[in-house]
């Protein structure tokens, strides 16, 4: 509101009113809102009648938002093929993604290279795309729209940046180390390690491939959704807050034993970490890693590392089962669970010289050596219930598969065929092979049943109490958690892609994605789930008005705490594009 002034030429007279301005049509209209009278019939009241209005127009303004008018046209329809909804959720995916200066990194690598369109502005659509959308790189393109930046590029142009990005990967995640350890911190004197694998869309090996370029990762291998479909595996390295470090992949039909050591040394030595305490679970306990770990071998300090390793019950020694049995020095204790109720645990643990066969310089296993470790077995009552639900689901099968077994194949029998005598397969159908009296290996379900409950750990980190030792370990469920949440969240599998540079890519954009989600899951103290974060950010769009303006209908607890986190003001149910664009483009000096 303001004071208009306009001379009435009839009475002679200035005429003094309150007016108001407002948009109709994209022209800047005005309208009275109050006729004052005429500045002579003042002059006996105020010294300066003009200044005196002019301030109560001042304080009114300060005082008052000033409406104003949306107009909104009920006969009005959409045009074909329309969509005017656009999300602002991403705004906060991109504050991460910022803070962790990720722009910076692409642009001091294109400088120097031959190109027109732009790499960060790439690698932040298909980030962003894969922490709120997850889909194929060509829908991520054909759906950029939807957010309020700008990507000035081809789909062609997309293919190619992969390649870059693939190139870069190293890089780019020892970059980040620093980045996260100065932005939330780092805890890397412990590593928690796993591998999954991730089955392709493409039912051809590499061999068979028509691909011009091979890939000599996609292999057929052992499947954890014990599948037909060619593999990749990933290795994933994370610290104990749960923030990913490091990934690297390796061909399906790899062990997975074997590459976990050259990833641990590939870190430390990039990252310039001294000794690390490797946390992993049972299936990569070996003879040739916890050696290594050991510092048996090592010529110097820096090779002496430790670990924390599963140890597997049922398929160890005869002397480790019969300690595990003796009830004779276990403790009990009790515990809080999440709940807040109070259950019994009872442990026990020992020092224990333990012979192992290591591989020679030759590959052969005869090199005979001993490491000192501390073991540590537990019982819970509550695991022993869940392993007895699962084994008996397991038997349940297997005795259908006795009296179906046309109903099964060696892919849709995983998990009970453990517990059927004389069972086989056709190496080429899968099928059952018949001739051969099916029955139910009761024995093994009896060894089985001594053993519920019990789970062991190991690790030559000596001098740390048996709590310790398992606080450790259970951080190891997070990684496992991230990769359900690679999985399930964020689509990694199946995957699309055929080449090994543009596959390499795919997980380096999983694995920043997966990044991103961590660090904001620290920022915000951790009040909120994965999927609530995702999908509440998913969730906040907003529909196109008139005059660029948006109609916002989404709010919940996960936008109030990005609210309150990074003093943001996401509460208004209409927005100008000018305020939006203020969101989008949020600085914060402080780190």
């Amino acid at each position: 509101m303001y004071l208009k002034k306009s001379f009435n030429k009839k009475r002679n007279k200035t005429q003094l009113s309150f007016v108001q301005g407002y948009r109709k049509d994209g022209k800047v209209k005005h309208k009275v809102i109050k006729n004052l009278g005429y500045l002579e019939d003042y002059l006996d009241q105020y010294d300066d009648p003009v200044a005196h209005f002019q301030q109560i127009a001042k304080e009114w303004n300060a005082s008052q938002e000033v409406p104003e008018t949306i107009e909104v046209r009920l006969s009005e329809k959409l045009p074909d093929q329309c969509c005017n909804r656009k999300n602002l959720g991403y705004a906060i995916v991109k504050i991460i993604y910022s803070k962790l200066q990720i722009r910076e990194f692409f642009q001091n690598k294109q400088r120097q290279l031959p190109m027109e369109y732009n790499l960060n502005s790439i690698f932040s659509l298909l980030t962003f795309n894969r922490f709120l959308f997850p889909s194929s790189k060509k829908n991520a393109y054909e759906t950029k729209n939807r957010f309020f930046d700008l990507f000035n590029f081809s789909l062609d142009d997309v293919y190619r940046a992969l390649s870059y990005f693939s190139r870069y990967s190293q890089e780019l995640q020892k970059y980040l180390h620093t980045r996260v350890s100065n932005l939330v911190g780092r805890d890397s004197g412990k590593a928690y390690y796993d591998v999954t694998n991730y089955y392709f869309e493409i039912p051809y090996e590499d061999e068979d491939s028509p691909d011009t370029q091979r890939n000599v990762k996609r292999k057929k291998g052992p499947s954890k959704e014990h599948r037909k479909d060619p593999i990749i595996q990933m290795g994933l390295l994370m610290d104990s807050n749960g923030i990913p470090m490091a990934f690297h992949t390796f061909s399906g039909n790899e062990s997975e034993k074997t590459n976990m050591l050259p990833a641990i040394q590939r870190v430390k030595k990039d990252y310039e970490i001294g000794r690390i305490i490797v946390v992993a679970d049972r299936g990569l306990n070996t003879s040739d890693n916890t050696s290594v770990l050991s510092g048996i071998n090592a010529s110097d300090e820096k090779n002496n590392d430790g670990y924390v390793y599963g140890q597997s019950i049922r398929g160890a020694d005869a002397e480790f089962k019969k300690w595990v049995l003796d009830q004779g020095g276990y403790i009990t204790t009790m515990e809080k669970n999440k709940e807040g109720e109070e259950i019994p645990f009872k442990h026990k643990s020992r020092l224990f010289a333990k012979e192992i066969t290591k591989k020679d310089s030759n590959g052969v296993r005869r090199l005979k050596m001993t490491i000192y470790q501390k073991q540590m077995v537990y019982y819970s009552k509550k695991y022993a219930k869940k392993q007895k639900y699962e084994r008996d689901k397991a038997i349940a099968k297997a005795k259908d598969l006795i009296q179906n077994p046309a109903k099964y194949t060696k892919a849709t029998s995983h998990g009970c065929t453990a517990y059927i005598n004389n069972i086989s397969f056709s190496k080429d159908t899968g099928e059952i092979v018949d001739g051969k009296e099916l029955f139910i290996n009761e024995e093994k379900i009896a060894e089985e049943e001594l053993y519920d409950g019990y789970y062991s750990i190991v690790t030559s980190e000596k001098e740390l109490s048996d709590q310790e030792i398992r606080d450790i370990y259970k951080g190891l469920w997070e990684i496992e958690e991230s990769f359900k949440i690679i999985k399930s969240e964020f689509k990694t599998r199946p995957v699309f892609v055929s080449t090994e540079e543009h596959i390499e890519a795919h997980f380096l954009i999983c694995f920043v994605t997966l990044l991103v989600m961590r660090v904001l899951e620290q920022l915000i103290g951790k009040c909120h789930s994965v999927r609530q974060i995702r999908n509440s950010l998913a969730s906040y769009s907003c529909s196109y008005l008139d005059q660029n303006y948006y109609l916002f209908d989404y709010r919940d607890d996960v936008i109030l705490t990005m609210e309150n986190t990074f003093g943001l003001d996401l509460s208004k149910k209409i927005m100008p594009l000018s305020e939006i664009k203020r969101i989008t483009k949020y600085k914060e000096t402080k780190i």
